[in-house]
């Protein structure tokens, strides 16, 4: 038998090319996900990998078994929402931060809505911090969105990450004394309030060129040239890049980590609200964006 969490090990390490990119997609440990792979060939005795201390490579054997895993682990879900299709039924109000926009998420919603027909599942898309407005005011059953660290504990931490300066390719800061250009989303966005925070903190002099309330919009903005958006690294929108220091100029301040959270409303995860959270949770690892570059 070849263990579906082994599999899913498997195919982060070949999408990703390395164990510490696929650990980070996750959410687990490196060693953990080498053990996986150790073990899935074990299962099937053959090596599905070659390792050296640059890079990782599929081996022929590896080639082969990217189709089973994926053949396989459809299969198990599948059979999974056949048997658990008849369980749930009513409505769930899920919002969704448009962080998330790019990512497998509407996969993870498609493979819901199959296995459980009979809930009918409304999607609100939107800034995090306007969620869980309507979250409190039972507008939403259950949202998906950042958190500053160390907020709300009733929510289920999904992972932790660090929030990063990106802007188009080449986007330069030539000028130290001159204000940093800055895209946003309009208050209450989290990212916002932590870019200007961090720029008052250390003391640099910022204007915002930008205000947009979609993430189609800030990254507009960034391909055009107009400034730097605060944004979480795993989910960096296609086209822009993290903004290195660059030499003779102040670093830039530092933004910190954002937690991503799966938060339940006043009535807790009951019914179809719990068995979407449990979907999400068990995908959480497909909750950023795929790299750009071609797939194995």
């Amino acid at each position: 038998m070849f263990d579906p969490v082994q599999l899913r090990s498997f195919l982060a390490v070949a999408r990703t090319g390395g164990f510490t990119r696929a650990a980070e997609r996750l959410g687990l440990r490196q060693s953990t996900v080498s053990q996986h792979v150790r073990r899935l060939e074990e299962a099937a005795g053959r090596q599905l990998l070659l390792r050296d201390t640059h890079s990782v490579r599929l081996t022929g054997e590896g080639e082969a078994m990217i189709g089973f895993a994926r053949t396989i682990l459809e299969a198990h879900e599948q059979a999974l929402g056949y048997f658990a299709r008849t369980q749930v039924s009513g409505r769930v109000r899920f919002g969704a931060s448009e962080d998330f926009v790019d990512t497998e998420l509407p996969q993870i919603l498609r493979g819901f809505r199959r296995r459980n027909p009979q809930v009918d599942l409304e999607l609100t898309v939107g800034l995090s911090a306007v969620l869980y407005e309507q979250l409190a005011d039972g507008r939403l059953d259950l949202v998906l969105g950042k958190r500053p660290p160390g907020g709300d504990s009733q929510g289920q931490l999904v992972r932790q990450d660090r929030l990063v300066w990106v802007a188009a390719e080449d986007f330069r800061l030539d000028d130290p004394a001159e204000p940093l250009p800055l895209i946003v989303y309009p208050p209450p966005s989290f990212t916002r309030a932590r870019a200007l925070e961090a720029c008052e903190r250390e003391g640099r002099p910022w204007r915002i060129t930008c205000t947009s309330t979609s993430l189609s919009g800030v990254r507009a903005a960034a391909l055009a040239g107009l400034g730097m958006v605060p944004h979480a690294r795993s989910l960096i929108p296609s086209g822009l890049r993290p903004l290195p220091d660059q030499p003779g100029l102040p670093g830039l301040p530092d933004l910190g980590t954002i937690d991503f959270a799966l938060t339940t409303g006043r009535t807790g995860a009951r019914g179809p609200a719990r068995v979407l959270a449990e979907a999400v949770l068990a995908d959480a690892f497909r909750l950023q964006r795929a790299p750009e570059r071609a797939q194995p």
